[in-house]
């Protein structure tokens, strides 16, 4: 049985299917991963190529450590030499003949330094040092890079928020103007009025561009980050600013330092390098001290010489190798009595260093604690600003809800409207910025102590 079906009911068709596609592909693009800022952090951690490239310095620390260990043990040799001659050679007592001989000499040799001043082990010891470097040099990779996500997160909600204000403020203003033709279409408003709206509508048209080129931006930079395409489409979860309302009260300055002094990578790391160049001392020191080695070797050769007369035989290569062995062994004794003072100008640049290290160490210290103590007061101040924009904001939404009811029954002309619609507007996005920047403020003290960055 077939089954026909009519030239009319083609077009009902492809409008189903074209339904069903289009209804499928809205909603693959509008399910956008939700992507929270611990997700954010995951991924850059994950994928960024900083902490890569970390991690291979890293590598190479372990095995310098490693080479540094295996260099205390002996070395091992062996070598092996071949050669042919040819031309007169005496073979018997004054007489010379032209003769052709070949050689062949294996040898192996031992070799042990049993004392060079320690430097050995003092390159070990900071080999190890370097190495614990290493590994906290990626965790202060990492630390950097959640701050730059936590602010790029930020940036992200910032300039949504901003979007969304705009776009109301312009549905705003083109409401206006709507209105504004309509009174002038009854004579109630003038040319002027509706020009002052339509520049109102301009004004508004633009600050939607610019809020949505600088969410554009933002989530490239997040993108970035996580070293994801850049185009790439998500969303990002928004916190509840009210979590955050007097959290200042429960953070003391000093009280944090203390306890970020103990965790934070920066100041670990420092610490780390003094210790490395306190080594390095050592390490030049050595090069005072006489070196005492041991030596020992083992060897035997086959000569072979062509046309060799009777009464001078060619010996077996076995019994040769058997009879040429030579063995030997040796002490060395290496004193340093004077080599342009480079010994002790080295002990001189590593004592150097080590200074250079203990200041650079003090600074990271004292900029920890500059930062801390500024990262308290902002703390404070973003809470101040946040409760002062929120009372302005409302106070100016209120004001201008009047003054928008007055000058619709034509009481308030276009300028005091556009005056008013233009702070109500600023008040707006203060308010948004503070929010936000005291929400960072609060994270940041979060960061300094090394707990998890959550909303």
């Amino acid at each position: 049985m077939k089954t026909i079906i009519s030239y009319n009911a083609f077009p009902k068709l492809l409008l189903a299917f074209s339904f069903v596609f289009f209804t499928a592909l809205a909603q693959k693009t509008v399910a956008q991963e939700v992507i929270t800022v611990q997700r954010a952090i995951e991924l850059t951690l994950k994928n960024n190529l900083q902490v890569t490239k970390s991690k291979l310095s890293e590598d190479l620390a372990k095995e310098n450590f490693k080479q540094a260990k295996l260099a205390q043990y002996p070395t091992l040799g062996a070598s092996v030499g071949q050669d042919m001659g040819w031309g007169r050679n005496n073979v018997s007592s004054g007489v010379y003949e032209n003769t052709q001989t070949y050689s062949f000499s294996p040898r192996a040799s031992l070799g042990v330094d049993l004392f060079n001043g320690f430097s050995k082990i003092n390159q070990i010891r900071q080999n190890k040092i370097l190495l614990e470097a290493g590994k906290l040099n990626t965790d202060k990779v990492k630390n950097d890079l959640v701050l730059q996500v936590v602010t790029s997160y930020m940036d992200i909600l910032y300039n949504k928020d901003r979007l969304k204000a705009a776009r109301q403020q312009l549905e705003v203003a083109r409401k206006q103007l709507g209105q504004q033709q309509q009174l002038l279409d009854v004579g109630n408003k003038t040319l002027a009025d509706l020009a002052e709206s339509k520049s109102q509508v301009a004004v508004a048209e633009l600050d939607v561009t610019k809020a949505e080129n600088a969410l554009s931006i933002s989530f490239i930079t997040l993108a970035q980050l996580m070293d994801i395409p850049s185009a790439t489409r998500f969303e990002v979860q928004a916190p509840d600013i009210s979590n955050f309302a007097r959290s200042s009260s429960i953070y003391d300055a000093e009280q944090v330092y203390t306890e970020a002094l103990g965790m934070f990578p920066d100041i670990k790391l420092a610490a780390l390098q003094t210790a490395s160049a306190k080594k390095g001392i050592d390490i030049a020191r050595g090069s005072l001290y006489p070196s005492l080695s041991f030596s020992g070797g083992y060897g035997t050769s086959y000569i072979y010489r062509y046309n060799s007369p009777a009464q001078f035989p060619n010996a077996s290569f076995k019994s040769q190798l058997e009879n040429n062995v030579s063995k030997g062994i040796g002490l060395s004794l290496s004193i340093p009595i004077f080599n342009g003072l480079q010994a002790r100008s080295g002990v001189t640049k590593a004592k150097i260093n080590l200074l250079q290290t203990q200041a650079d160490e003090q600074i990271v210290k004292n900029n920890l604690n500059k930062i801390i103590y500024q990262a308290v007061a902002d703390l404070k101040a973003a809470e101040s600003t946040y409760a002062s924009t929120t009372k302005a904001f409302e106070a100016q939404k209120e004001a201008f809800s009047v003054l928008e009811q007055r000058y619709n029954v034509g009481l308030v002309n276009s300028l005091d409207y556009s005056t008013s619609q233009t702070k109500r507007n600023t008040a707006e996005i203060d308010m948004i910025r503070a929010k936000y920047d005291l929400l960072f403020r609060a994270k940041v003290i979060d960061y300094y102590l090394g707990k998890q960055i959550v909303f």
